[in-house]
């Protein structure tokens, strides 16, 4: 059976402000994330090909809050103890400083965003 924990997982990307945590289920990414300093990645999210996150998450905020918009210009708070659902087509993602996460989403739609995340993570530590 395959799982993931904060120990136990098959990557593991330390970007400072952010770590995770995270292993392939099946054609599904589960991943624990935490948030050391607030990170806001509405920029990167716009540098998308479709200019906006084409992913759905799944997750459960364990402390802090996100903040989440919309391209129809819904806007959400998730706070800590809630499980969360935010459909492909959010155009901001801001954490605050001490979120902690467990988070899902789709492997193969989650590539072009992790990639881009990714490269701008790894150039703010250089």
């Amino acid at each position: 059976m395959p799982r993931v924990s904060k120990e136990r997982n098959e990557k593991t990307n330390d970007y400072g402000a952010v770590l995770e945590r995270s292993s392939d289920l099946e054609g599904y990414t589960a991943g624990f994330v935490t948030f050391r300093e607030e990170n806001d990645i509405t920029e990167i999210l716009a540098s998308l090909s479709e200019k906006k996150c084409i992913c759905p998450h799944w997750g459960y905020l364990f402390s802090g809050r996100i903040y989440v918009a919309y391209d129809d210009g819904r806007e959400e708070t998730i706070d800590a103890g809630e499980a969360f659902y935010t459909p492909a087509g959010h155009t901001s993602w801001r954490a605050e400083a001490g979120t902690e996460m467990l988070i899902f989403a789709p492997t193969d739609l989650l590539a072009e965003v992790d990639a881009a995340i990714t490269a701008v993570m790894q150039a703010q530590m250089a």
